[in-house]
Protein backbone atom coordinates (compact mmCIF):
# COMPACT_ATOMS: atom_id res chain seq x y z
CA UNK A 1 0.00 0.00 0.00
CA UNK A 2 1.11 3.52 -0.73
CA UNK A 3 2.11 6.05 1.94
CA UNK A 4 2.71 3.42 4.62
CA UNK A 5 5.84 3.38 6.74
CA UNK A 6 7.48 -0.03 6.43
CA UNK A 7 8.73 -1.32 9.80
CA UNK A 8 11.11 -4.29 9.80
CA UNK A 9 12.77 -3.98 13.18
CA UNK A 10 11.44 -4.33 16.71
CA UNK A 11 12.99 -1.08 17.99
CA UNK A 12 11.15 1.01 15.39
CA UNK A 13 7.92 -0.89 16.11
CA UNK A 14 8.14 -0.13 19.84
CA UNK A 15 8.35 3.59 19.12
CA UNK A 16 5.17 3.64 17.03
CA UNK A 17 1.91 4.58 18.75
CA UNK A 18 -1.00 2.47 17.51
CA UNK A 19 -4.56 3.80 17.59
CA UNK A 20 -6.71 0.68 17.33
CA UNK A 21 -4.62 -2.19 18.72
CA UNK A 22 -6.45 -2.20 22.08
CA UNK A 23 -9.83 -2.40 20.35
CA UNK A 24 -8.66 -5.33 18.23
CA UNK A 25 -7.44 -7.10 21.37
CA UNK A 26 -10.78 -6.55 23.12
CA UNK A 27 -12.71 -7.89 20.12
CA UNK A 28 -10.48 -10.96 19.93
CA UNK A 29 -10.92 -11.82 23.62
CA UNK A 30 -14.70 -11.27 23.47
CA UNK A 31 -15.08 -13.61 20.48
CA UNK A 32 -12.87 -16.21 22.14
CA UNK A 33 -14.80 -16.24 25.44
CA UNK A 34 -18.21 -16.39 23.75
CA UNK A 35 -17.12 -19.19 21.42
CA UNK A 36 -15.73 -21.32 24.24
CA UNK A 37 -18.53 -20.66 26.71
CA UNK A 38 -21.53 -20.92 24.42
CA UNK A 39 -20.75 -23.20 21.49
CA UNK A 40 -17.87 -25.58 22.18
CA UNK A 41 -19.68 -28.70 23.42
CA UNK A 42 -22.97 -28.63 21.47
CA UNK A 43 -23.32 -30.85 18.42
CA UNK A 44 -25.73 -29.62 15.74
CA UNK A 45 -27.02 -31.07 12.49
CA UNK A 46 -29.03 -29.13 9.91
CA UNK A 47 -28.92 -31.94 7.36
CA UNK A 48 -27.66 -35.51 7.05
CA UNK A 49 -24.85 -36.15 4.60
CA UNK A 50 -23.39 -39.63 4.94
CA UNK A 51 -19.98 -40.40 3.46
CA UNK A 52 -19.40 -43.95 4.58
CA UNK A 53 -19.58 -43.81 8.39
CA UNK A 54 -18.89 -40.06 8.35
CA UNK A 55 -21.89 -37.79 8.82
CA UNK A 56 -20.61 -34.61 7.21
CA UNK A 57 -23.71 -32.71 8.26
CA UNK A 58 -22.85 -32.88 11.99
CA UNK A 59 -20.57 -30.26 13.53
CA UNK A 60 -19.89 -28.32 16.71
CA UNK A 61 -21.95 -25.17 17.22
CA UNK A 62 -18.85 -23.11 18.00
CA UNK A 63 -17.83 -23.37 14.35
CA UNK A 64 -20.09 -20.41 13.57
CA UNK A 65 -18.06 -17.93 15.59
CA UNK A 66 -14.75 -19.40 16.74
CA UNK A 67 -13.11 -19.05 13.28
CA UNK A 68 -13.62 -15.29 13.62
CA UNK A 69 -10.84 -15.35 16.23
CA UNK A 70 -8.51 -16.75 13.56
CA UNK A 71 -9.61 -14.09 11.09
CA UNK A 72 -8.91 -11.43 13.69
CA UNK A 73 -5.65 -13.18 14.57
CA UNK A 74 -4.62 -12.89 10.91
CA UNK A 75 -5.51 -9.20 10.94
CA UNK A 76 -3.51 -8.61 14.13
CA UNK A 77 -0.43 -10.38 12.78
CA UNK A 78 -0.64 -8.67 9.39
CA UNK A 79 -1.17 -5.17 10.77
CA UNK A 80 0.66 -5.21 14.12
CA UNK A 81 3.20 -8.04 13.77
CA UNK A 82 3.75 -11.38 15.47
CA UNK A 83 4.83 -10.02 18.86
CA UNK A 84 1.65 -8.01 19.36
CA UNK A 85 -0.48 -10.88 18.07
CA UNK A 86 1.28 -13.18 20.55
CA UNK A 87 0.46 -10.74 23.35
CA UNK A 88 -3.22 -10.90 22.37
CA UNK A 89 -3.12 -14.71 22.38
CA UNK A 90 -1.77 -14.67 25.94
CA UNK A 91 -4.49 -12.19 26.93
CA UNK A 92 -7.10 -14.55 25.49
CA UNK A 93 -5.48 -17.48 27.29
CA UNK A 94 -5.76 -15.68 30.62
CA UNK A 95 -9.34 -14.57 29.89
CA UNK A 96 -10.51 -18.12 29.14
CA UNK A 97 -8.91 -19.40 32.34
CA UNK A 98 -10.66 -16.68 34.36
CA UNK A 99 -13.95 -17.46 32.60
CA UNK A 100 -13.60 -21.13 33.53
CA UNK A 101 -12.71 -20.31 37.14
CA UNK A 102 -15.65 -17.91 37.47
CA UNK A 103 -18.03 -20.50 35.98
CA UNK A 104 -16.81 -23.12 38.45
CA UNK A 105 -17.22 -20.77 41.43
CA UNK A 106 -20.71 -19.61 40.43
CA UNK A 107 -21.97 -23.11 39.66
CA UNK A 108 -20.52 -24.44 42.92
CA UNK A 109 -22.22 -21.83 45.12
CA UNK A 110 -25.31 -23.21 46.92
CA UNK A 111 -28.56 -22.04 45.33
CA UNK A 112 -31.07 -20.08 47.38
CA UNK A 113 -34.10 -21.98 48.69
CA UNK A 114 -36.85 -21.99 46.09
CA UNK A 115 -34.57 -21.20 43.14
CA UNK A 116 -35.10 -23.95 40.57
CA UNK A 117 -32.53 -23.05 37.95
CA UNK A 118 -29.50 -24.90 39.33
CA UNK A 119 -29.76 -27.94 37.05
CA UNK A 120 -30.08 -25.77 33.95
CA UNK A 121 -27.25 -23.53 35.15
CA UNK A 122 -24.98 -26.53 35.67
CA UNK A 123 -25.88 -27.91 32.25
CA UNK A 124 -24.97 -24.64 30.53
CA UNK A 125 -22.07 -23.32 32.60
CA UNK A 126 -20.76 -26.44 34.35
CA UNK A 127 -17.52 -26.62 32.40
CA UNK A 128 -15.46 -29.71 33.04
CA UNK A 129 -11.74 -29.26 33.79
CA UNK A 130 -10.96 -31.55 30.86
CA UNK A 131 -12.76 -29.36 28.33
CA UNK A 132 -11.21 -26.20 29.76
CA UNK A 133 -7.73 -27.75 29.58
CA UNK A 134 -8.31 -28.93 26.01
CA UNK A 135 -9.68 -25.54 24.99
CA UNK A 136 -6.87 -23.38 26.35
CA UNK A 137 -4.08 -25.68 25.16
CA UNK A 138 -5.55 -26.06 21.67
CA UNK A 139 -6.29 -22.34 21.38
CA UNK A 140 -2.82 -21.31 22.57
CA UNK A 141 -0.97 -23.70 20.26
CA UNK A 142 -3.25 -23.13 17.27
CA UNK A 143 -3.29 -19.34 17.41
CA UNK A 144 0.48 -19.06 17.85
CA UNK A 145 1.05 -21.50 14.98
CA UNK A 146 -1.34 -19.39 12.89
CA UNK A 147 0.50 -16.16 13.75
CA UNK A 148 3.93 -17.70 13.14
CA UNK A 149 3.01 -19.00 9.67
CA UNK A 150 1.32 -15.71 8.80
CA UNK A 151 4.34 -13.63 9.82
CA UNK A 152 6.93 -15.85 8.14
CA UNK A 153 4.96 -16.04 4.90
CA UNK A 154 4.67 -12.24 4.83
CA UNK A 155 8.43 -11.79 5.04
CA UNK A 156 9.05 -14.56 2.49
CA UNK A 157 6.54 -13.11 -0.01
CA UNK A 158 7.54 -9.49 0.51
CA UNK A 159 4.02 -8.68 1.66
CA UNK A 160 2.32 -9.94 -1.51
CA UNK A 161 -0.64 -12.33 -1.83
CA UNK A 162 -2.39 -11.76 1.49
CA UNK A 163 -4.95 -14.45 0.65
CA UNK A 164 -2.21 -17.10 0.56
CA UNK A 165 -1.08 -16.09 4.04
CA UNK A 166 -4.54 -16.00 5.57
CA UNK A 167 -5.60 -19.37 4.17
CA UNK A 168 -2.19 -21.03 4.61
CA UNK A 169 -1.90 -19.94 8.24
CA UNK A 170 -5.45 -21.14 8.92
CA UNK A 171 -4.75 -24.56 7.43
CA UNK A 172 -1.87 -24.95 9.90
CA UNK A 173 -3.36 -23.15 12.92
CA UNK A 174 -6.81 -24.71 12.75
CA UNK A 175 -5.20 -28.09 12.12
CA UNK A 176 -3.16 -27.80 15.31
CA UNK A 177 -6.20 -26.55 17.24
CA UNK A 178 -8.54 -29.31 16.06
CA UNK A 179 -6.02 -32.14 16.49
CA UNK A 180 -5.48 -31.09 20.11
CA UNK A 181 -8.95 -30.00 21.23
CA UNK A 182 -11.32 -32.78 20.19
CA UNK A 183 -9.27 -35.81 21.29
CA UNK A 184 -8.28 -34.17 24.60
CA UNK A 185 -11.81 -32.93 25.35
CA UNK A 186 -14.05 -35.73 24.12
CA UNK A 187 -12.17 -38.98 23.48
CA UNK A 188 -13.79 -41.51 25.81
CA UNK A 189 -16.88 -39.29 26.19
CA UNK A 190 -17.90 -39.44 22.55
CA UNK A 191 -17.20 -42.48 20.40
CA UNK A 192 -13.99 -42.52 18.38
CA UNK A 193 -16.06 -42.21 15.21
CA UNK A 194 -17.87 -39.19 16.61
CA UNK A 195 -14.62 -37.50 17.64
CA UNK A 196 -13.05 -38.06 14.22
CA UNK A 197 -16.25 -36.98 12.45
CA UNK A 198 -16.59 -33.71 14.37
CA UNK A 199 -12.84 -33.03 14.19
CA UNK A 200 -12.70 -33.50 10.43
CA UNK A 201 -15.96 -31.67 9.74
CA UNK A 202 -15.12 -28.71 11.94
CA UNK A 203 -11.61 -28.43 10.52
CA UNK A 204 -12.86 -28.37 6.94
CA UNK A 205 -15.62 -25.91 7.78
CA UNK A 206 -13.20 -23.60 9.62
CA UNK A 207 -10.80 -23.50 6.67
CA UNK A 208 -13.69 -22.95 4.25
CA UNK A 209 -15.13 -20.23 6.50
CA UNK A 210 -11.74 -18.50 6.57
CA UNK A 211 -11.50 -18.66 2.77
CA UNK A 212 -15.00 -17.19 2.38
CA UNK A 213 -14.12 -14.35 4.75
CA UNK A 214 -10.98 -13.43 2.79
CA UNK A 215 -12.60 -10.32 1.23
CA UNK A 216 -13.57 -9.14 4.73
CA UNK A 217 -10.01 -9.76 5.94
CA UNK A 218 -8.63 -7.72 3.03
CA UNK A 219 -10.95 -4.82 3.81
CA UNK A 220 -10.23 -4.77 7.54
CA UNK A 221 -6.47 -5.11 7.00
CA UNK A 222 -6.51 -2.26 4.49
CA UNK A 223 -8.52 0.02 6.76
CA UNK A 224 -6.32 -0.64 9.80
CA UNK A 225 -3.05 -0.24 7.89
CA UNK A 226 -4.17 3.10 6.53
CA UNK A 227 -5.36 4.20 9.96
CA UNK A 228 -2.13 3.14 11.67
CA UNK A 229 0.10 4.34 8.81
CA UNK A 230 2.49 1.37 8.97
CA UNK A 231 3.20 -1.98 7.34
CA UNK A 232 4.93 -4.33 9.79
CA UNK A 233 7.36 -7.10 8.76
CA UNK A 234 8.76 -9.52 11.32
CA UNK A 235 12.31 -9.47 9.97
CA UNK A 236 14.09 -9.68 13.34
CA UNK A 237 11.27 -10.83 15.63
CA UNK A 238 11.89 -13.31 18.44
CA UNK A 239 9.29 -15.98 17.68
CA UNK A 240 9.37 -17.69 21.06
CA UNK A 241 5.78 -18.42 22.14
CA UNK A 242 6.69 -18.00 25.83
CA UNK A 243 6.68 -14.22 25.99
CA UNK A 244 4.16 -11.40 26.30
CA UNK A 245 6.51 -8.69 25.10
CA UNK A 246 5.17 -6.66 22.21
Amino acid sequence: MENLERIDHADALHQHRFKYYDFAMAAFVAILICSNLIGAAKLVQFFELKIGSWNAGMFGAGILFFPLSYVLGDVLTEVYGYARARRVVWAGFAAVLFMAFMAWVVVSMPPAPGWEGQDAYEAVFGLTPRIVFASVIAFWAGELANAFVMARMKVASGGKHLWQRTIGSTVVGQGVDSLLFYPIAFLGVWSVTQVITVLATNYLLKVLWEALLTPVTYRVVGMLKRAEGVDVYDADTDFTPFSVRS
